[in-house]
C-alpha cells in the first residue's frame, strides 16, 4: 500500500491466487479497478512503493519503475533473494534503495539523487533482514545468525553502532527505526521484541532529537554489559550493548514490528492477525 492513499500493489499468492505470482497489479481503490500491470518471467518476491517509484523484487533481480508511466528506470542484479529483501526511503525529492549485493553478507545502497552506489559488507553470513530510516541515511542490518544488529551510515558505509539481541541463533523477522531514529525495534522467532537505544549523532539525521532524548528510558543509555570494563580481556559478548526494553510474545509465530504515530508507542502485528 502506498502510505494511506488509495493505491495498492497486489501479487498473487496462496493455494488459489486471483492474480498470477509473476505479475504486479496496481489497484486504485477509489475506482475499484486495476490501473496498471507489470509482468515478469519469474515469481515476484516483493514490491515497494513510493509516490514516484515502484520497485519490484525478483529472486535475482530488482526493477525500478517510474510510477507515472511504468517505464523501467533501473535494473539491479542481486544474490539469491528468496525473501524479496529491499527497502526504499520515503522522503520526497531524494530516493535511497537498499538491497542485497552480489556477495553473501553484502548490502548494496543506491543513492539516486547523487547517482552513487555504495557496497557495505555488513555481515559474514547471509543477510536476513534490514531496515532504512525514512530519509534513507541510516541502515540497520541483521544476518542469518540473528545475534547482532548493526547500524550503518548509508552515505559512506561506516559502522555507527552494533547491538546484541542475544547469544543464541535466531531468525530476525523485522527491524524498525522510530521516526527520530532514537530507537530501533527487532522481532525474532524467539517470541520477543527488543528495543534498543541508538546513539547516532543528531546532526547526521538532520532533525532535532534533544526533546525526545530527555524523555528516554530510565535504563542505562547504552544498556552495556556490567562487565564492559574488562573489554578486550573477555570475549566481545561481555561488552555488548543490549536492549533497553523487551516484549514477550507467543513463541513460534511471526511478528512484524513498527513504531506508532503516537510518541513512544510500538505496534506489533502477528501473522495470525493479532495486534
Amino acid at each position: 500500500m502506498l502510505f494511506r492513499c488509495n493505491i495498492l500493489a497486489f501479487v498473487g499468492g496462496g493455494s488459489d491466487p486471483r492474480y498470477p505470482v509473476n505479475k504486479v497489479m496496481i489497484w486504485d481503490d477509489h475506482q475499484s479497478r486495476c490501473i496498471g500491470e507489470l509482468s515478469f518471467r519469474s515469481e515476484v518476491k516483493g514490491v515497494r512503493l513510493r509516490r514516484d517509484r515502484i520497485v519490484v523484487v525478483l529472486a535475482h533481480k530488482i526493477f525500478v519503475y517510474n510510477f507515472a508511466d511504468l517505464k523501467v528506470l533501473h535494473q539491479i542484479e542481486t544474490i539469491a533473494n528468496p525473501k524479496g529483501l529491499c527497502e526504499v526511503s520515503h522522503v520526497s525529492g531524494t530516493m535511497v534503495l537498499v538491497c542485497p549485493g552480489l556477495q553473501k553478507g553484502q548490502v548494496r545502497v543506491e543513492h539516486y539523487a547523487s547517482k552513487r552506489t555504495k557496497f557495505i559488507m555488513a555481515h559474514d553470513s547471509r543477510i536476513a533482514c534490514f531496515a532504512l530510516t525514512q530519509d534513507g541515511r541510516l541502515l540497520a542490518t541483521a544476518s542469518s545468525k540473528g545475534t547482532l544488529v548493526r547500524v550503518y551510515n548509508t552515505l559512506d558505509g561506516s559502522l555507527l553502532q552494533e547491538v546484541r539481541r542475544g547469544a543464541d541463533r535466531a531468525e530476525i523477522y523485522s527491524l524498525a527505526f522510530s521516526p527520530t531514529a532514537q530507537w530501533l525495534a527487532v522481532s525474532s522467532d524467539k517470541g520477543t521484541v527488543h528495543v534498543f537505544n541508538l546513539k547516532v549523532d543528531s546532526g547526521l539525521l538532520g532533525h532535532d532529537r534533544s526533546h525526545s532524548t530527555s524523555e528516554s528510558s530510565p535504563a542505562s543509555p547504552t544498556a552495556a554489559s556490567s562487565l564492559s570494563f574488562i573489554k578486550g580481556v573477555l570475549p566481545k559478548y561481555f561488552s555488548s550493548e543490549w536492549s533497553v526494553a523487551q516484549f514477550r510474545l507467543q513463541e513460534g509465530l511471526q511478528y512484524v514490528v513498527a513504531f506508532g504515530h503516537q510518541k513512544n508507542t510500538i505496534v506489533i502485528l502477528g501473522m495470525d492477525g493479532r495486534v
